[in-house]
């Protein structure tokens, strides 16, 4: 059995609170937004989940790496998080159908994570102080050196990041005689959504986030998908003009996260920084157009104005947030386009929502029994 080699750790607030633990993956210094998620499985799939550049992340379970990791079940080509904060690091793992351990991956990959953290104490206080910068060090103790590394981090708020996530080239899964064609636009996909799609009958056609209006249509999709992704969309205004054009067909048009708020945006709702955002695979949705409820998987640090949408005369409000009411899901009346603020790909997290999936795809029947 390998142990952890006990190297002091620090972490740094930007408010100046300090926590103290001990190194785990790679020596070295990470910056980045500090949040917390709830989820008690799936951490493979959180670190690789594009929608997590640029922040730490804390998980609160109190064991994390005690199932390894497998190779299969990533959602993007790396990590994605700028450093791990955990209570439990472990070292070896009990699946038999493990890739690796956590450390293993980690060390590849150049990940700094801090553990044996009090994560109960940190996450109570940043429940009531809200998220904001943080920095780890495992190689540097110097609190006022750190401080000035930390300072220099940018904000979340008003910062851009999918084009750092995004494919740089078109990509396509799936079967070449396939009943549907999906356009996707990548601003941080999860491979699950793609999945998703896949499974139930598409061809999709993964596209950078910089592609023309020309350019996805020249393909004749049934549909468009707008993904997941990271950063604010009040600084992605070139993206919401290309949703505004998107509008203006009859394609159907599906957004998930990053998506649905692109969505709200071109339609002239507001988005806002909330107090801690929502991440975990507990949080309880109610569908208002069919009065039940579901359990689903969510990561967003960003939301859309609920009060704006009522008011807007061209939005239903198909899902709010059991928790705190906040917006969850959106359509717009006379056109086969919704959105919804968590994630229906699921992973980590229940299936309660893949039936948006589904909704998605009889959109496309739809549209496509109209131009035959």
């Amino acid at each position: 059995m390998k142990y952890i080699n006990k190297i002091p750790a620090v972490l740094l607030l930007a408010d100046g609170t300090i926590f103290r633990g001990y190194s785990a993956g790679k020596i070295g210094t990470a910056t980045g937004e500090i949040c917390f998620n709830t989820g008690m499985t799936g951490y493979q799939e959180i670190f690789t989940d594009p929608s997590y550049l640029g922040q730490l992340v804390v998980t609160t379970n109190a064991h994390i790496g005690n199932y390894g990791v497998q190779n299969l079940e990533t959602e993007s080509d790396s990590i994605k998080i700028s450093g791990l904060i955990c209570k439990n690091f472990n070292i070896g793992y009990s699946r038999s159908r493990a890739t690796g351990s956590l450390d293993e991956y980690f060390n590849a990959s150049n990940v700094v994570a801090i553990c044996d953290i009090d994560t109960r104490a940190l996450v109570r206080y940043i429940r009531n102080k809200g998220t904001m910068n943080a920095i780890i060090s495992s190689e540097e103790q110097d609190i006022d050196k750190l401080m000035s590394l930390l300072n220099k981090v940018p904000s979340m708020e008003g910062l851009e990041l999918s084009s750092k996530v995004s494919t740089k080239s078109i990509l396509n899964y799936g079967q070449p005689d396939a009943i549907y064609k999906v356009s996707v636009i990548d601003l941080g996909v999860k491979l699950n959504i793609v999945r998703c799609l896949e499974d139930r009958g598409c061809l999709v056609r993964v596209f950078p986030m910089q592609t023309s209006i020309d350019e996805l249509l020249s393909w004749e999709p049934d549909g468009i998908m707008l993904t997941n992704g990271p950063g604010d969309p009040s600084a992605m205004p070139e993206i919401v003009e290309l949703v505004k054009d998107l509008l203006k067909t009859e394609y159907p048009i599906f957004g998930i996260c990053l998506g649905h708020q692109i969505i709200s945006t071109a339609i002239g709702l507001s988005t806002f920084k909330m107090h801690n955002g929502h991440r975990g695979i507990n949080h309880p949705i109610k569908n208002l157009e069919t009065g039940k409820c579901e359990v689903t998987s969510q990561n967003h640090g960003f939301v859309v104005d609920i009060e704006q949408a009522k008011l807007n005369k061209d939005v239903i409000i198909t899902h709010i947030h059991l928790n705190d009411g906040s917006l969850a899901g959106i359509r717009l009346k006379d056109k086969k386009v919704f959105s919804v603020q968590y994630h229906p790909e699921s992973s980590p997290g229940p299936h309660d929502s893949r039936y948006l999936f589904d909704q998605f795809i009889d959109n496309m029947r739809a549209y496509k029994l109209l131009h035959i």
